[in-house]
């Protein structure tokens, strides 16, 4: 019985340590809606964070591209593409990145942070933090 009981207890250790992290899948929720619009996997590459839009729910944008995206983003499609960039571990947050916003084509700087185990904090920002707009990603179940 003290064996499974200690197997238990560590398997909920090891499954509360892992879920203490920004990678994995997350769910974007429309700002209107409030409704789950996307799932986004943010990934390590070289101590850096990245993310990539892995699903979109809505049947009718399965296949949009970035119209009003610039340079090599322009008319991509927005499944598989990069949002964020670059990010790097600094304390409690991850910063010094580029978010892009694939509904209207606009990069900003941006920093992610974990403020709870299964929501994560995403403030995009053009010059100073303090003028931009804040979402929340939720993780994936």
């Amino acid at each position: 019985m003290k064996k499974v009981t200690l197997t238990i207890l560590f398997l909920a250790l090891v499954a509360s340590v892992s879920a203490q992290t920004i990678f994995g899948k997350w769910e974007n929720k429309d700002e209107d809606t409030g409704k789950v619009d996307s799932v986004i996997e943010v990934y390590e590459k070289d101590g850096k964070a990245y993310a990539k839009i892995v699903e979109i729910l809505n049947e009718d944008r399965k296949d949009a591209v970035c119209d009003q995206c610039k340079g090599k983003n322009k008319n991509q499609p927005i499944l598989g593409m990069n949002i964020l960039n670059g990010l790097e571990k600094d304390g409690d947050e991850w910063s010094g990145g580029k978010i892009l916003d694939p509904k209207n084509g606009k990069v900003y700087k941006c920093y992610i942070q974990l403020v709870e185990n299964d929501k994560l904090k995403i403030r995009g920002y053009i010059g100073f933090s303090l003028i931009g707009r804040t979402a929340y990603w939720y993780r994936k179940k």
